[in-house]
């Protein structure tokens, strides 16, 4: 046993969870089955192993479909009201849970212990949005052109859908889905990361134990585990009439032509890079502290993670040198230990990604105001461990346009107008998250029209990072444009209908038409 497991209980957190050594990644709920080869799980903390999943096979995931399809003739008569009560006893679960699977969330991917245990909240979090969703999910009444006749529309549900989920919010991101999937009388069919198959599972576990203990049957939440060519099973597969893919702009590319060969829906959730403006109106202070934890937070992994920093030529230099003097304080190690700010990328795939991104942006003409570099020696030994890098840099640069999985930072001049800055800014195929720092009234509602930012979060006076659970989620361009979690997002999770009800003995026909029979 390992220095991580003795000091931070992680195998105390694996047996609460019901990991075992070998774990069967298919399952309609309590059932869990596998045919396919193993997974194994390495943690990027300490590079050891922690557990294997079998994955799915195709014989697997024809018993995981017919399950669903057959429990969601079933789920969807259940009132929504009801259904909100399963949800609301899935966030008790997950409260008595949140220590041990925030701890297996830090443990897998690689996040510090804080955000994994923020992840977690941010799942109960949801099911406290989806409790209340249930007993709205309200129509519309309208005139209609016919006397004597009623005009409305409603939603109904869906069917079976599927979740892709990427390995960097391996547990959030199916739970906003999920949550609201349920209270909308769908049944979810969940295909985690391959590089963080144990948070499936433990919150397959979880959510199990949910269904069993309401008597509810098999297949209104199930998992399937593997490469690719399992996620290609669900997107092609008609049974799945929507698909909720998070992941990157490539992969979203190759999910949406499968899904829609089949005039399916897709909900689509990719790539970021995300700008912070810093105004000669902004509070430098509050720029550092938005603009580090964006830019090393989660260790540069999150799709919303602040990739540039568009700063004004008048205060260029005295927002750099804050950053270089904030940097040198970020502490680098084990993610479990609160005391570090940054932990280890997910696999040294990652690693070399994040090394020839430096190269590329040397080679372009850009200056490394912090080198960054691969960490080694003791506490290292995973070789996923680097230090977060700064580049001055031109936004045209292809490095620079393309979204690196890692903690670099681009810093960007503007001059004159602000608009100069927002064109900077919106000049990237990825239009996810943004933000202003300015203490300009004119400057922040200007980014904010329609003139402005043109992502689908934009911020004034916090960073990139961070998604509150009552806002819709998401992104423009090449992001997706699909939408997450709050507002009105549940309506994807739906079908609408458009009823017209006669009350008369008459039937007046549409335009005044005549049809005398």
């Amino acid at each position: 046993m390992g220095l991580v497991e003795t000091d931070y209980g992680i195998m105390e957190a694996l047996k609460q969870l019901g990991i075992k050594d070998l774990n069967d990644g298919s399952s309609t709920g309590s059932e869990f089955f596998a045919q396919g080869g193993p997974i194994a799980s390495f943690s990027p903390v300490d590079g050891k192993l922690i557990a294997k999943v079998n994955t799915t096979s195709k014989e697997d995931f024809e018993r995981v479909m017919s399950t669903a399809t057959e429990a969601f003739l079933h789920w969807r008569l259940i009132p929504a009201p009801q259904r909100g009560e399963v949800v609301r006893q899935f966030g008790e679960k997950l409260r008595e849970l949140k220590e041990p699977l925030g701890k297996l969330v830090s443990y897998e991917m690689g996040k510090s212990l804080q955000e994994g245990l923020g992840e977690v909240q941010e799942m109960i979090d949801i099911c406290d949005f989806a409790v209340g969703l249930s007993r709205q999910l309200h129509g519309l009444t309208m005139h209609s052109e016919r006397p004597g006749h009623r005009m409305y529309e409603q939603y109904h549900s869906l069917g079976v859908v599927g979740i892709i989920s990427a390995f960097n919010f391996p547990v959030a991101v199916w739970a906003w889905n999920t949550a609201l999937a349920w209270i909308c009388g769908d049944v979810c069919v969940w295909k985690p990361s391959e590089k963080t198959p144990l948070c499936g599972v433990a919150c397959q576990h979880i959510a199990a134990s949910v269904m069993k203990e309401n008597n509810l049957p098999e297949g209104i939440s199930c998992l399937i585990n593997g490469d690719y060519r399992v996620g290609e099973m669900l997107t092609t597969d008609k049974r799945v009439p929507l698909v909720s893919a998070t992941g990157s702009i490539r992969m979203g590319k190759i999910v949406a032509q499968k899904v829609a060969a089949r005039l399916g829906k897709s909900l689509l959730e990719l790539g970021g890079n995300n700008a912070i403006i810093v105004s000669p109106d902004a509070d430098i202070k509050m720029t550092i502290i938005g603009a580090v934890f964006g830019a090393v937070g989660t260790a540069g992994q999150r799709c919303t993670s602040t990739r540039r920093l568009i700063i004004h030529d008048s205060i260029y230099d005295k927002v750099k040198d804050a950053l270089v003097e904030a940097y040198a304080q970020l502490r680098i190690g084990n993610p479990l230990d609160e005391n570090n700010h940054v932990g280890p990328l997910i696999d040294t795939d990652a690693v070399s990604m994040y090394k020839n991104a430096l190269k590329k942006v040397v080679d372009e003409g850009g200056h490394l105001l912090i080198e960054g570099g691969e960490l080694n020696g003791e506490g290292f030994e995973s070789g996923c461990y680097v230090k977060p890098a700064i580049a001055e840099a031109q936004n045209e640069f292809q490095i620079v346009q393309h979204e690196t999985f890692a903690p670099i930072l681009y810093l960007l001049k503007y001059s004159g107008e602000l608009q100069n800055a927002i064109d900077i800014q919106n000049g990237v195929v990825q239009g996810l998250s943004s933000a202003i720092m300015t203490n300009n009234l004119r400057e922040a509602e200007m980014f904010l029209s329609v003139a402005g930012s043109d992502c689908g979060i934009a911020n004034v006076n916090i960073g990139t990072s961070g998604a509150e659970i009552g806002g819709a989620f998401g992104g423009e361009k090449e992001t997706g444009g699909g939408r997450e979690s709050g507002s009105d997002a549940w309506k994807v999770y739906m079908r609408r209908q458009t009823n017209t009800i006669n009350y008369t003995t008459d039937l007046p026909l549409a335009q005044g038409i005549k049809f005398d029979l």
